[in-house]
Formats: structure tokens, sequence, C-alpha cells
């Protein structure tokens, strides 16, 4: 994975007011760290949108280009905080790397093809969206592909099946279910309720009164 450079400067602006007023300039406030310490910068934000929509999207290992620094820094994006409504970028934190070592990170899963059961009727379910590996960090992959058109009804493939570029070790559970191809819900349904037989109401004879005997004739006058 190449690295992508991403100029940054010396951040002093600190507290809700000043960064607010760096966001009016296009910047977003940010932090590097590496162990205990801690970094403060800013980053202008459309270049920052431009390193994090490239194929790698946040897994992109980024050098930073500090400004008054001789060195640049080794990173890659550990969190970004998003505004929830308009869905602008409020803050990045960074973690400065060594290329030489492994670290974790989640990478997404791409699912490619159409499951062979979805013309039977199946509904492809994507149970999980991204696993956890462990690779030094030009091995990071883009994204874990998973090919469903060998899937009929009934089928799933676990992260077990996945199949994962050299240098790189899954993390996450090899029994999680990655995708399935389930049974239609109705059909669903209709095996879990077993079809109820008819059932014939019982019928009770009811016994028939016995005749009354007569009643016995007056006396003679």
């Amino acid at each position: 994975m190449e690295k992508i450079n991403l100029k940054a400067k010396l951040r002093e602006e600190l507290g809700k007011e000043a960064v607010k007023k760096l966001r009016a300039q296009g910047l977003i406030p940010a932090v590097v760290y590496k162990g205990r310490n801690s970094l403060n910068i800013k980053v202008p934000s459309k270049d920052f949108l431009e390193v994090i929509h490239t194929k790698a999207g946040e897994n992109v290992v980024v050098n930073l280009q500090i400004e008054s620094k001789k060195l640049p820094r080794t990173a890659i994006i550990k969190e970004t905080q998003y505004h929830p409504v308009r869905g602008n970028v409020l803050h990045v934190d960074f973690n400065e790397i060594s290329l030489t070592e492994v670290l974790t990170v989640k990478v997404p899963i791409a699912v490619k093809g159409e499951a062979q059961g979805i013309k039977e009727g199946g509904v492809l379910e994507h149970a999980l969206w991204e696993i956890e590996v462990e690779c030094l960090p030009t091995q990071i992959p883009e994204n874990i592909p998973v090919d469903v058109s060998p899937l009929k009804i009934g089928d799933s493939i676990l992260v077990k099946d996945l199949q994962l570029p050299g240098g790189v070790k899954v993390l996450s559970d090899p029994e999680t279910t990655v995708v399935s191809l389930a049974v239609p819900r109705a059909e669903e349904e209709e095996v879990a309720k077993p079809e109820e037989e008819a059932v014939e109401p019982e019928v009770i004879m009811e016994k028939k009164p016995e005749e009354e005997e007569e009643a016995p004739g007056e006396g003679a006058k």
C-alpha cells in the first residue's frame, strides 16, 4: 500500500471556541499519538477528505508533513469524528507507526457476485461487515473480497473460509458468519408451523329418556 502525503501545521488553538474558528477556516483539529506522547496539529479539510476517499479509505498510510518539523511522520488514522447531522469532519486522531512493526486494523468485507440460491428465492444476509487483522502497514488490504456466487439456500461463509493475502493474519473469531443465504421468511414460517389436521368434533349421543310409567288408574268408586 502506498503512502499518501498530507500537509499539517502545529496547533496552538485549544478549547471549543478556538477549534470552531479553525473549522470555519477550512481546517480540521487533529492529534498525533505515539505511545504516551501526543502532538496537536491542524490539517486542511479538503486535503484530508482526498486522503480518506482513496481505495484504502481510513486504513490509508499517511505521510504527515508537519510544518517546522524536519522529518515527516508515518501514521494511520485511529479515529475520525463526524458531525451527527451535517456529516463534516470535526476531529481526527492519528497513530504514529513504524513500517517495520505489525499493527492491528479493521478491514471491510466486500461481497462479490450474485448467490446462486437467490434465483430459487433465497435471501442473502450480510452479517459481518469488517474483520480485524494483523499485518505490516504496507500489507493492509483495501478490503477482503467474498465471492457469494456458489451459495445455495442454507449455505454460509464463515471468517475461517475467507481468502486473505500473504502476510495478513485474521484475529476475528473464525466461526463467525460473514454471509449466509437464508430461506425466505414466508417459507420459514410455513415450515415452522405444521399444518393443523382437521379434527371432527366428537358427537355425544344423548340417551333418550325412559318412557314415563303410566299413572295408576283412579280407585274404584
